[in-house]
């Protein structure tokens, strides 16, 4: 009778075990398999967690997902002997551990295998039995699945061992057959998404291949890429993608109500990785706009996050847009982790103003989180970022007048909010706990930084600096680091002449290059997009720079520290022992610096460095005021680039209009008039452009910047003048002759071109 009911057990046992395996091979959904079936997969051998580990070959990882509340989180174990899924995984065996924690039993498998005790710490859990079992299809590992502890304590025995080999067979023909259909469905999609397009004769194949291939494809997406380098128009971008996917395609749009219920629940960080955001509720459907709306994998996933809607509409957008949707709704006050950010006025309308608190109870409320006040210095920082500004000015003003927060955006200031004079010692206060600073000292300058990534959703970092003013205040200035990656060269907007000779100097094998200009002209930006173009893997390039504002793969970044010696002298004086190719010095402050970099240069090295002066040829005479020999500057320098920002026109509502005789006069005068004449152009035909303003530029008419350049190539005449210590005016006299244009004529040519107009060029230009 007990064997009868043995039996029976055993077949009810065995009939349970194929209903799962048929389960499993039923899912086509690798989510499934990895959250929803782990846990009565784990009943079935009466343990008490089962992990099911898939290989990811190009990081040598195992990964999985794990389920907590409604978040899911992926985890990696490394493939190695520092972990028992990490070992079953390199050697390929299976493992049956009677006890995780002996360190004896373990050496008696291998002597370098251990346990990885770090999980379990974490969450208080007491790991004991494991069985591990390597998931295998045509001898190529899938993964890895793992057993822990086995109800009752008596280990796992070898019926379990019998069922785990079989199951871990069915689940690699599942997961091999998932990737499959995944990586066959992806081809096809990636193959037929730009059709319109082609058919069009828009783009051909190789411009796809192309741009596919481009540096900047895996951050800004091959859809901008191609309207950017390839001028398609947003219009047929929608259409070719909306044909493609079959589906509805939305623009981001900042007055759709939040989301804020269904947004707690998952991390902005994930959305922007996996690049997909829910929109909004109609009829009870809830819409997510994704940048590949026929991901079958994505989709499921998303379902399984809101399974409490029935029905789920997936719709397509750019990239853009995705990330725009995202920071909109995770304005998230720190450490709450819920809700929007109020507005501005919002945030002020809350601050308290019943009376006037003294110095130290502002800071002492500040210093205590006062939620607030953290809020406002974060939504400011996130406004002005939006904006495009590039830096932030917080000005307390003397007695019971408010603070004014002025922005600089396009290279002029403009008044972005006042803030009640209650909270200019509170506003100062929280911006120096931000970047480390001392909050007592209030009677000297400082200087810091601000990782923004801390205390808020955008990842940008912030320069900071303080200076005592009037009325025992302080301000406070923010500069916003433009991080990222370098612009291509060819959009540096470099004129054709301008373009071939610094293109030419920056691929010769040793010299001095420099880049001039006052600070903010842009000096960095050009010095990475020249050096973008000779960043490759046969050429070793150090930089010094102050700070590392731009980031490329393939160099090796330094950060200069002055606080500890650490200058830009010392940097380079350690890069001629690294066995550099090209250096990146960030400036020649002082007569050291620029010594060691025209050695540097006549020793076999590129060397490129900025220089704080007004033009070109002023640059020459500087450096020989420093104290550089004439001989051995004259014979390491190549080219001196000189530049300025102007404030570009807005394209959407910049008009046309033909100038009138004096104004052409005028402008050719500037320019020189017999060179202006030698450019050739018919009076009666030339066209100017000017600011209009409409509300994609505030009004003010013009939106972005642009470069103004003028470029002195060392030849040899210049060379010799060099080695005489030249006046300014013969040097910039050999360097027109030698092909030079000026700033003011470069901007000229560009107010020709429609891109900015004569007021913005004498702006910045004098000559």
């Amino acid at each position: 009778m007990a064997e009868g009911n043995q039996l029976r057990e055993q077949l009810e046992h065995r009939k349970r075990f194929m209903e799962k395996i048929n389960e499993i091979h039923s899912s086509g959904n690798l989510n499934t398999i990895l959250i929803e079936l782990k846990d009565s997969i784990a009943d079935l051998f009466k343990a008490e967690r089962l992990t099911i580990y898939v290989i990811d070959q190009k990081r040598k990882m195992l990964m999985s997902k794990v389920k907590s509340g409604e978040e899911i989180t992926q985890i990696t174990v490394p493939i190695g002997s520092g972990s028992l899924a990490g070992y079953c995984a390199l050697s390929g065996m299976m493992l049956n551990i009677r006890d995780a924690y002996d360190d004896h039993e373990l050496k008696m498998i291998n002597s370098e295998l251990s346990f990885d005790v770090n999980w379990d710490k974490k969450t208080g859990f007491r790991t004991r039995q494991v069985l591990c079992v390597p998931m295998k299809f045509n001898n190529s590992l899938i993964g890895v699945m793992q057993l822990i502890n086995k109800k009752g304590d008596q280990g796992f025995t070898e019926t379990d061992t019998n069922y785990a080999t079989e199951l871990a067979t069915s689940l690699s023909i599942a997961i091999h057959n998932i990737f499959r259909l995944s990586a066959s469905a992806k081809l096809i999609r990636n193959k037929s998404r730009y059709n319109y397009l082609l058919d069009k004769n828009l783009v051909d194949e190789a411009d796809i291949q192309k741009a596919s291939q481009h540096p900047e494809a895996a951050t800004l997406g091959l859809d901008q890429l191609l309207m950017r380098d390839y001028k398609i128009p947003v219009e047929e971008m929608v259409k070719c993608l909306s044909l493609n996917f079959g589906t509805e395609f939305v623009a981001f749009d900042p007055e759709l109500p939040r989301l804020d219920e269904i947004l707690k629940r998952i991390r902005p960080d994930r959305l922007k990785k996996e690049r997909w955001v829910p929109v909004k509720v109609d009829n009870s459907v809830l819409q997510v706009a994704m940048e590949d709306p026929t991901d079958l994998a994505k989709q499921d996933l998303i379902k399984f996050i809101f399974q409490e809607y029935k029905r789920i509409s997936f719709v397509g957008a750019f990239r853009e847009d995705i990330f725009k949707f995202v920071d909109h709704y995770y304005r998230l006050v720190p450490g709450e982790g819920e809700g929007p950010a109020a507005s501005v006025s919002d945030l002020l309308s809350k601050l308290d103003t019943s009376e006037d608190p003294e110095i130290e109870q502002e800071v002492q409320r500040v210093s205590e989180q006062d939620s607030v006040i953290v809020q406002l210095v974060n939504k400011i920082i996130c406004e002005a970022y939006d904006k495009k500004a590039s830096d932030i000015h917080i000005e307390p003003q003397p007695g019971r007048e408010d603070v004014q927060v002025r922005l600089r955006v396009d290279g002029r200031c403009m008044l972005y909010q006042r803030i009640p004079y209650k909270y200019k010692h509170a506003i100062t206060s929280r911006i120096k706990i931000m970047s480390g600073l001392d909050i007592s000292e209030r009677r000297k300058p400082q200087d810091g930084k601000i990782d923004f990534k801390k205390f808020g959703p955008i990842p940008v970092e912030l320069r900071v600096a303080t200076l005592p003013s009037s009325g025992q205040l302080e301000d406070v200035v923010l500069r916003i680091l433009a991080s990222g990656e370098p612009i291509p060269f060819d959009n540096l907007g470099l004129t054709e002449r301008n373009r071939l000779v610094f293109a030419e100097n920056i691929h010769k094998p040793y010299g001095l290059i420099l880049v001039v200009g006052p600070t903010g002209s842009g000096k960095t930006t050009t010095l990475h997009s020249a050096v973008a173009t000779i960043n490759t893997p046969e050429t070793k390039i150090w930089t010094a720079e102050d700070p590392i504002e731009i980031t490329q793969k393939g160099l090796r970044q330094v950060q200069v520290n002055n606080k500890i010696g650490f200058t830009f002298a010392s940097a380079l004086r350690a890069f001629l022992r690294a066995d550099p190719d090209v250096i990146m010095v960030g400036e020649m402050r002082d007569e050291e610096t620029a010594s060691m970099g025209v050695e540097s240069s006549l020793t076999g090295h590129l060397v490129f460095s900025t220089l704080h002066t007004n033009s070109a040829p002023e640059t020459v005479t500087r450096l020989l005021d420093m104290g550089l020999d004439p001989f051995s500057f004259s014979d390491a320098l190549l080219c001196i680039l000189a530049q300025r920002l102007a404030r570009r026109l807005c394209g959407a509502c910049k008009e046309s209009y033909r100038p009138t005789a004096a104004e052409i006069a005028d402008m050719a005068e500037e320019y020189g008039t017999e060179q202006f004449q030698a450019l050739g152009l018919d009076p009666a035909s030339i066209q100017l452009a000017r600011a209009k303003g409409c509300p994609k530029c505030n009004g003010s008419g013009y939106k972005g910047r642009l470069g103004l350049h003028e470029l002195l190539d060392c030849g040899d005449e210049m060379k010799a003048l060099i080695k005489g210590k030249a006046e300014v005016a013969r040097l910039r006299e050999q360097a027109i002759a030698d092909g030079m244009t000026t700033l003011k004529q470069d901007g000229i040519l560009k107010c020709l071109q429609g891109l900015t107009d004569i007021h913005e060029v004498r702006r910045v230009c004098i000559k």
